[in-house]
């Protein structure tokens, strides 16, 4: 069994797994303003429109890429993008070291997994996230577009070897997902508790807390949880 979880802690703390880094924002914020100034000032002195369309066509196109990166960076739209671009690959024809993309049905090996809330059994893989609003106030304005303020608390992540079967070829292949093994989960948490103002919490919640040595008091949680 391969225990994921302090990397996904240590993942969602870095600001280079965040869906825009600060860094990148405080080079562009700066190079907008400057290029603002620059197309009006020639605008003005010039009368010269086409700098200042340009530059108005360029910044449009630079904010629809960070909306779009902000809004799909949590179902992870780019990887997925990126896998469907690949084409299916024969195991039959699959050389060693080769990257394959195999399609198919997943079996557990010797070991299964059972996810944390919700119990559910033979998995191959299972996450369970546990986010804390950590506003300024005791009410937030609007907790639903605070979502920079939800802060992961707890994670439990694991993944274990699988057998997959491929549709294309019949094959069955050992998928080594392991302790020691390097994996990049693509599997997207479903949303299951949000408490949202109503800070009361169920008694399962509550019992789910107090086993992991969690504080149970009434506050803004969300729990999201995932597996395959």
């Amino acid at each position: 069994m391969n225990d994921l979880s302090n990397a996904a802690l240590r993942d969602h703390q870095s600001s280079a797994f965040k869906p825009i880094p600060s860094l990148v924002l405080y080079i562009l914020v700066p190079i907008f303003f400057l290029g603002l100034s620059v197309s009006i000032f020639i605008l003005i002195v010039v009368r010269n429109a086409l700098f200042f369309v340009s530059f108005l066509v360029l910044s449009a196109l630079v904010f629809a890429f960070v909306v779009w990166n902000k809004r799909h960076w949590a179902k992870k739209a780019a990887f997925f993008l990126f896998l469907n671009s690949l084409p299916e690959s024969d195991l039959r024809l699959a050389q060693h070291g080769q990257l394959v993309k195999i399609t198919g049905i997943a079996s557990c090996e010797n070991l299964s997994l059972e996810s944390s809330y919700e119990k559910a059994t033979g998995c191959i893989y299972a996450s369970t996230l546990l986010y804390e609003y950590r506003g300024l106030t005791l009410q937030p304005v609007n907790v639903n577009r605070s979502c920079f303020q939800w802060h992961l608390a707890y994670c439990e992540r694991f993944s274990t070897d699988f057998y997959l079967t491929d549709q294309k070829s019949g094959l069955r292949a050992t998928v080594k997902a392991g302790s020691g093994c390097k994996v990049i989960p693509l599997v997207v948490e479903s949303k299951l508790v949000n408490t949202k103002r109503c800070r009361l919490l169920s008694p399962h919640l509550r019992k789910w807390l107090s086993e992991r040595n969690l504080s149970s008091e009434s506050r803004l949680l969300r729990l999201e949880e995932g597996f395959a």
